[in-house]
């Protein structure tokens, strides 16, 4: 996926999940961050930030925070582009071979999934995605906080598997160069336990790198899920 007009700035501060302080272009600018997660470890005063331009200039915010650099390390920060870059990736049928069908937000019994897809030989299943920006040491970690909603949709996630669809979550990696994805037992051990056990029940675990520049994100390529 494509940015349009992005800018470099300089993190300051964030009073909240939503807005953040920014330096750019020498005046301090109040922009919506597109991450409601902790992210304490990206986000620091002094940090190199990237700012998508709304085009909108009736908006409060006018840029969107969608990138920090955290050493050498460039992390894309946007959580609504996770769903978007594995559309595109799943697409151009590097998902599924004899890919017919792949709607977003699809409903199933009281479940509202990422994805839903139907491929030649009768297949059919559903996807959930999560992206991932917390990385220590080169390990990509899932999730930042403790996170009820992901428990719940690897709980569904089981329950489609034994009604015969096949199921995956996929874990998106906004950034490259990583080792291994592996779920974040310190912060939330209940997430670990309901992945383990999905992953027992046969719920497909994927992790995929991306590439990130500062105006692109792009699926690359899977890295060892360690469990």
């Amino acid at each position: 996926m494509q940015y349009q007009t992005v800018k470099e700035g300089r993190f300051l501060s964030r009073p909240n999940r939503f807005v953040a302080h920014v330096e750019l272009d020498g005046t301090e600018e109040i922009v919506h961050v597109k991450n409601t997660g902790r992210c304490r470890e990206l986000l620091v005063p002094g940090a190199r930030v990237y700012l998508a331009d709304s085009g909108n200039p009736h908006r409060k915010t006018r840029y969107d925070l969608i990138g920090v650099e955290k050493g050498p390390l460039l992390v894309n920060m946007d959580s609504q582009a996770t769903n978007r870059v594995f559309g595109e990736w799943a697409g151009a049928g590097n998902f599924r071979p004899g890919l017919t069908l792949l709607r977003p937000e699809t409903v199933w019994g009281n479940s509202r999934f990422d994805f839903y897809w139907e491929a030649t030989g009768g297949r059919k299943g559903f996807v959930e995605v999560k992206g991932v920006t917390l990385e220590e040491n080169g390990h990509a970690r899932f999730p930042d906080a403790p996170t009820l909603r992901g428990v719940k949709h690897l709980e569904e996630l089981t329950r489609c598997r034994a009604e015969g669809y096949e199921a995956t979550v996929c874990f998106v990696l906004q950034m490259g160069g990583m080792v291994d994805f592996g779920p974040n037992d310190l912060t939330h051990p209940a997430f670990g336990d309901a992945l383990r056990r999905a992953a027992a029940a046969g719920v497909e675990v994927l992790a995929m790198e991306c590439t990130v520049t500062p105006d692109t994100l792009t699926i690359h390529k899977p890295v060892p899920v360690r469990l």
